[in-house]
């Protein structure tokens, strides 16, 4: 099986990174991963509503961004976060990401519970 596309730490750039986590379902992969360590993509993306070939494209584009490391087991691709380069890099912003991730959601679901 060949190899996967993915950039070394000192290639890696804000602008790319910021772009990839722009994309609501990009984030959402993103936050999954910080909660898990280590996913299979399989099991990561069977929670979230799209459809596969979708899904790979979001985990292409946050492997080629730097964000996402996979390791390829077999027929398996393991995706982890790159948390350690993220924050060596660009320290505090997959935090500050991630913490405004979790403020909308908080907020969507209150508002959601609210009587109309």
């Amino acid at each position: 099986m060949r190899e996967v596309a993915q950039p070394a730490t000192e290639a890696i750039r804000l602008a790319e990174v910021l772009r990839a986590l722009a994309d609501p379902v990009r984030l959402e992969i993103v936050q999954r991963l910080d909660q898990t360590g280590q996913e299979n993509c399989t099991a990561l993306g069977g929670e979230i509503d799209v459809h596969q070939s979708t899904l790979s494209h979001h985990y292409r584009v946050l492997r080629e961004a730097g964000v996402t490391w996979t390791t390829v087991q077999g027929r398996s691709r393991l995706v982890r976060l790159r948390r350690d380069d993220l924050d060596a890099l660009f320290p505090g912003l997959l935090d500050s990401v991630l913490a405004g991730q979790a403020r909308m959601r908080a907020t969507a679901t209150i508002g959601a519970n609210e009587p109309t």
